[in-house]
């Protein structure tokens, strides 16, 4: 768990981090550069005896001045480290190259946040995702995904897919456990968890609830992996509260959907769902909290990315903490059955049932 700590920098450290702070997107972009025109690469290959600028250069067909300048940042940024008159790659330029992670949330920070968050003291003062415009004209990034420039496309979904994959075969198990035989799936977006449970049982159909633009996609991958007459659509907008839910099932999933919505909209949401409960039903939410991890870069992560769900994506949402979160619960009627920790990349599982 997240526990609040004393200061970690005396008077002369926090100038220092000050400025690495002042500096910080260019600092980014060189990281970036230097991974995307394949320098990394190259000081990876020359293992620890490195590589000079000239030979980098010839390497790769980056100007020499252009390699000196961004690897010279990059020593100062410990990147690399420097024996003349050769770079060597330091551990963190490993990560920046080779961490599944580190890619994923870089792209998502590049091809999606970068220039929206020029935007960010606008969201803020007016509560809503001003940021936006960078990339499309939408109310929500939601109403836009499938619309998206593909770059900043196909980095969403890679963002979203990397952490929310690695929680699916102990998740399975667990909803499964009871042999449910219909499951609603809330904010399905692309379908990957509704086709996952129908690889996983073989009897279960899934209803996927979304915005119209969002089923459209998440249906056709359905029907490309022959799903189409077990995985159904149920076109909603959750923040109209007059908006009905499908018929009663024996499970309803929410998995890093609420996340999406302000504490009001999902009191609205959970306070739906408990109206189409069966006495038997169950719910799980499946989410990411930030004072639940056990790594402080994952709580640096996730508060980070609340900045994107406040500047690109809807203006008034974000990563709770979980007490907050677990207090609208309360609210709307339901109780925690069970609470699972620590799934996956830090995921969070909740299982309700109604008071």
């Amino acid at each position: 768990m997240f526990v609040q700590k004393q200061d970690p920098y005396n008077a002369l450290e926090a100038k220092t981090e000050a400025q690495k702070l002042s500096f910080a997107p260019i600092i980014f972009q060189t990281a970036r550069t230097l991974r995307d025109l394949g320098i990394l690469t190259e000081l990876d290959k020359a293992g620890s005896q490195g590589a000079s600028a000239e030979s980098l250069s010839k390497a790769t067909g980056v100007s020499e001045y252009g390699v000196k300048v961004l690897l010279d940042m990059a020593i100062s940024a410990h990147i690399v480290l420097w024996e003349k008159p050769n770079y060597i790659l330091a551990n963190l330029g490993h990560f920046i190259l080779h961490d599944g992670m580190t890619q994923a949330n870089m792209d998502f920070t590049a091809d999606v946040c970068y220039a929206a968050m020029m935007h960010l003291t606008e969201s803020i003062t007016e509560g809503k995702p001003a940021g936006l415009k960078e990339l499309g004209e939408w109310e929500t990034i939601y109403q836009g995904l499938s619309r998206l420039p593909e770059k900043a496309k196909q980095s969403w979904f890679q963002f979203d897919h990397f952490y929310s994959d690695r929680s699916f075969p102990i998740l399975l198990e667990h909803v499964f456990a009871s042999k449910p035989k219909t499951l609603v799936d809330i904010g399905g977006n692309t379908g990957k968890w509704a086709m996952q449970c129908c690889h996983y049982d073989k009897d279960v159909e899934v209803t996927i609830v979304d915005l119209p633009q969002q089923l459209e996609m998440a249906l056709k991958n359905a029907e490309e992996n022959g799903f189409s007459k077990r995985i159904k659509g149920y076109p909603a907008n959750m923040l109209d509260k007059s908006q009905a839910l499908p018929e009663q099932a024996d499970v309803w999933w929410m998995s890093q959907f609420l996340d999406c919505f302000s504490p009001m909209e999902i009191l609205s949401i959970l306070q739906r769902v408990k109206q189409q409960l069966k006495p038997d039903s169950k719910v799980y939410i499946l989410e990411l909290f930030w004072d639940a991890q056990k790594y402080d870069a994952a709580s640096y992560s996730l508060n980070a990315t609340s900045l994107y769900f406040t500047c690109l994506a809807n203006g008034n949402s974000r990563f709770y903490r979980s007490d907050d979160f677990l207090e609208i619960i309360d609210a709307a009627g339901l109780e925690v059955v069970e609470r699972t920790d620590h799934i996956g990349l830090g995921h969070t599982l909740l299982e309700l049932k109604a008071k």
